[in-house]
């Protein structure tokens, strides 16, 4: 979960809600220059840096990410695949939030919702916008580009431009070679459990994510690279757990090397061509002309969130399939350190962690979400895959803060309610 540049919620030890004060740090490690109209004269008002949001801006800036940063387009296909509607509609829906019975309306308006869809069987059984969104909207995933990046290392490795997953990363980017992430293999920085130090304490200047701040503001190709060479070891690998956007970074830089291309050119060739997108999207770069950075904001239509979600569900298309079982192997933990209610020194956090996506326990308030798995990005992003209720939704959000346990765990009564409505 994480802004541009992405500035993950999760900390090593804790998952941190960040009030006020620490949101304002956050945002301005993570300003860059540019917004305004750009000088274009109608375009709409934007922030002129991730520092200056406020309510009223807040919204547009997350549509036009690329008027602050360097980014990258990637391109639909020839194909739009057709998401018609479904006979069940969840328009009238309502379901028990922290605040009580809760409409659909009431939910979007509590928590700052700018876009929502749930497709069953890929039909639309609930397709809303606002704050200023429509259907041709381009909004910006914050750290749902995590999951992205996950399957784009499943289609490289499905057509063996990855051997497997337990190859070491330097073998992909020698420049890694003498630091700590020799020797680590791909599925360790998939499950972020490298062992490689990092700390996203927002409070500390002498912080890892002050560092990513440093660095990305440089705007030197290749910066981004030589900061996470030179972290050092803090734990055997496997032995922890510990969110880090830096680890999905060095999963990027792999996968670039690996297809012997850009980010944004695998994802147009793999997913978002075959998989029938409506519009071309963008990825942030690290630098004018650098690497996609892999954990964070790609921007793309409600729509092709949507299809994505199917192209994971699907395991893939005819032309582009996902190695066999990826779903399930991406979207459960699959490690006692990555484990349900394992993530949070003490416990009190139920999720686990699989291949860069949070995975659902089973039984009780999740009984809905058995075997589903989800993306999630600051400010309230979610990208939900349900494989057992064949269920794919998103969530878009301006949450004035950058994460709330009520926003999220309400966000995850909606989607359970929406599944039992939905249910065949």
């Amino acid at each position: 979960m994480q802004p541009s540049p992405p500035c993950p919620l999760w900390s090593p030890s804790r998952r941190r809600w960040l009030g006020a004060a620490g949101a304002a740090w956050l945002l301005s490690a993570c300003g860059g220059g540019g917004g305004g109209d750009g000088g274009g004269g109608n375009l709409e008002p934007i922030a002129t840096s991730l520092d200056t949001l406020t309510p009223e801006n807040q919204a547009a800036t997350f549509r036009h990410i690329d008027r602050l940063y360097a980014t990258r387009r990637f391109a639909r296909g020839s194909t739009v695949r057709a998401l018609p509607a479904h006979p069940v509609s969840l328009d009238g829906l309502r379901f028990a939030a922290a605040a009580g019975s809760t409409s659909i309306d009431e939910h979007m308006a509590r928590h700052r919702s700018s876009g929502l869809l749930v497709l069953k069987d890929g039909r639309i059984a609930l397709e809303r916008y606002a704050m200023g969104n429509t259907a041709s909207s381009l909004w910006t995933s914050f750290s749902v580009a995590k999951s992205l990046t996950s399957t784009l290392i499943g289609l490289a490795l499905q057509d063996g431009r990855i051997g497997s997953l337990d190859d070491a990363v330097d073998a992909f980017v020698p420049a890694l070679r003498g630091s700590a992430y020799e020797g680590c293999s791909i599925r360790s920085l998939l499950r972020m459990t490298s062992g490689v130090a990092w700390n996203e304490d927002y409070t500390s200047a002498s912080s890892d994510i002050a560092r990513l701040r440093a660095v990305f503001t440089s705007g030197q190709p290749g910066a981004m690279l030589e900061l996470m060479r030179t972290r050092p070891r803090a734990a055997p690998v496997g032995s922890v757990w510990n969110y880090s956007t830096g680890e999905t970074y060095v999963l990027g830089a792999v996968l670039a090397a690996a297809t012997g291309g850009t980010l944004a050119d695998a994802l147009s060739r793999g997913i978002w061509g075959p998989a029938g997108m409506e519009a071309d999207g963008y990825w942030l770069l690290d630098a004018p002309g650098g690497l996609e950075m892999g954990g964070s904001n790609f921007s793309a239509t409600l729509r092709d969130h949507g299809r994505l979600g199917l192209f994971v569900l699907e395991g893939g298309t005819a032309g582009s399939p996902l190695p066999a079982g990826w779903s399930a192997l991406a979207g459960r933990p699959d490690s006692a350190v990555t484990g349900y209610g394992q993530l949070v020194p003490g416990g009190g956090y139920p999720l686990g962690y699989g291949y860069q996506w949070w995975s659902f326990p089973s039984g009780g308030t999740f009984a809905p979400h058995a075997g589903a798995f989800v993306a999630q990005g600051i400010f309230g992003q979610f990208l939900y895959v349900n494989p057992a209720q064949r269920v794919v939704a998103v969530v878009w959000s301006a949450w004035p803060d950058v994460w709330t346990n009520t926003g999220e765990f309400d966000t995850y009564a909606l989607l359970g309610a929406a599944v039992t409505a939905l249910a065949s």
